[in-house]
């Protein structure tokens, strides 16, 4: 029997625990509810996203890990754009005029549940630093 080759779809075991510790870090730091983060995760059931928490460990599915590595991708980008922490940290809830936002803030955008909202609010801030 051959071993399975790992596809560009399937996720390196070894991810998900630097991807669950970085996005716990993460949610620490927008000070994020229970019920935001398992949003932003794609709503995991209950036990799964405390088991995670707990153990800062696991084995999230490719989903996840995209979804994860989009919301470190909007972190790092408000973190280019600026300077002071927590400036970054506080426009995720500020209201937004943009277009994309139709004056709501960019947390109630990626709350949607659709990991296309997270993608976007990348993409513009990606835009947003030129």
């Amino acid at each position: 029997m051959q071993a399975q080759a790992r596809t560009e779809t399937t996720p390196a075991p070894d991810l998900g625990g630097p991807a669950l510790r970085s996005f716990f870090r993460l949610a620490e730091a927008w000070q994020l509810r229970v019920a935001e983060q398992r949003k932003l995760l794609g709503d995991p059931p209950e036990s799964t996203f405390y088991k995670w928490k707990r153990e800062q460990d696991g084995a999230p599915g490719r989903d996840v890990i995209e979804r994860i590595s989009y919301l470190l991708g909007i972190f790092k980008a408000l973190q280019i754009l600026f300077p002071d922490p927590a400036q970054a940290d506080a426009w995720l809830r500020k209201p937004n005029q943009a277009a994309l936002f139709g004056g709501h803030s960019a947390l109630e955008r990626m709350l949607s549940g659709n990991v296309a909202d997270l993608f976007v609010v990348r993409q513009y801030l990606d835009a947003q630093r030129g």
